[in-house]
């Protein structure tokens, strides 16, 4: 193939016309239950490792996922403090149920404010002595590197670092990625076609088939990461030139990038902005929505930045932090990721659901994550460019 169809092939990974799923064999062993059931080891089995798996079109026939299983970490025991950070938190809850229930022994007392007031507050109790907090789980990058910068956190075990592609790591490992998500263009496909929608995000305020046409949600922190991004690569005089042109160009602003989603399957919108997953979520409770998604390349718009997990510096529980991290990273663990929230998982041995590429597929900027902790000044910016 040349030109375009390159490009095509690279960017454009899923047109979801009607139910889709996941071209793996069908059925799932070992780890995720076999024949036995899945009950793990003897006074642990009180859910089956199948549990991990979430449902639905887009997570059927899939293969079992690789990696290390719990089966094979040391069991889980003791009392956790996690300062539990973001809007996705919620969803990542669940997992922490599903470690308590297996593992009677072990529980987790954790704390849910956004991120960035999470940091802060780690910060402010790391300057006054210690934090109670033993494990920081953020969805953002930015507000892990926020208190790695600050001094505040501990070393992690080589066996969690090793595991997870060095893009989606601190250089100096004081944090690691647990989930991906990528900025994407969820789009409309009775309205417009891939060959519509700029392989670079620069182009967008000049193409007049997504003029008045398009939507986005700037107070969304996911949205202000990627501004973040665009700032680090072209500087703040240039982004403020593309908020500007993309508000001349008739941009809608909604409240989150689900509802973005939604909108651009519902017609209302041609396309817009929005961490991948929540196409998917479209795909997965309307499963005939004229959605598809498509990737710009090596620019803002294809940032991928992670959901990780940090151990606070202090922590008298820093064996068992450790191996929640481990569990974390494990190959259950990334299954409930990729398969309930639809996020990119980060261990080589699990795949993403339905039609994604792998993360190691996409063409993200060359930029180091933890740089995008300059939050305060994104929104300084979209102030000053009347977006926010």
């Amino acid at each position: 193939m040349t030109g375009r169809n390159v490009t095509q092939s690279r960017r454009r990974f899923l047109a979801l016309g009607g139910a889709t799923a996941a071209t793996a064999l069908a059925g799932c062993s070992g780890i995720l239950g076999g024949g036995d059931g899945g009950d793990g080891e003897a006074g642990t089995g009180q859910i089956s490792l199948s549990d991990f798996r979430g449902s639905g079109p887009l997570v059927a026939q899939r293969e079992a996922p690789g990696g290390t299983s719990i089966e094979d970490l040391p069991d889980l025991s003791g009392e956790l403090t996690l300062y539990l950070g973001g809007g996705e938190g919620g969803l990542y809850l669940d997992l922490i149920e599903l470690l308590e229930q297996r593992y009677p022994d072990f529980t987790a007392n954790h704390r849910l404010e956004a991120s960035r007031d999470l940091a802060n507050t780690i910060i402010e109790e790391n300057e006054a002595g210690a934090s109670p907090a033993d494990v920081f789980m953020s969805i953002d990058a930015g507000s892990l590197g926020a208190v790695a910068n600050a001094g505040a956190t501990a070393s992690l075990p080589d066996e969690a670092l090793s595991t997870v592609p060095e893009a989606y790591q601190d250089s100096e490992g004081r944090w690691v990625g647990i989930a991906g998500r990528a900025r994407a263009i969820p789009y409309n496909t009775n309205q417009i076609s891939d060959s519509d929608i700029p392989s670079s995000v620069q182009e967008f305020p000049e193409t007049a088939a997504l003029e008045n046409n398009m939507g986005w949600a700037p107070s969304y922190g996911a949205f202000q990461s990627f501004v973040t991004a665009m700032r680090l690569i072209r500087g703040d005089d240039e982004t403020m030139s593309w908020l500007q042109a993309m508000q001349d160009h008739g941009i809608s602003t909604y409240d989150d990038e689900f509802r973005v989603s939604n909108s651009c399957a519902d017609g209302e919108l041609a396309a817009g902005f929005a961490n991948h997953y929540y196409t998917l979520r479209v795909q997965s409770a309307r499963e005939s929505s004229p959605i598809g998604l498509a990737f710009t390349e090596g620019d803002a718009g294809a940032l991928v930045n992670v959901s990780g997990l940090e151990i606070i510096n202090g922590t008298d529980n820093a064996d068992l932090a450790s191996n929640f991290v481990r569990h974390v990273l494990s190959a259950e663990a990334q299954e409930f990721f990729a398969t309930r929230t639809f996020a990119y998982p980060m261990i080589p041995g699990v795949a993403p659901v339905g039609d994604l590429p792998r993360i190691d597929e996409l063409n993200p900027p060359d930029i180091n994550l933890t740089e995008l902790a300059d939050v305060a000044g994104t929104v300084d910016l979209l102030r000053d460019a009347g977006v926010l």
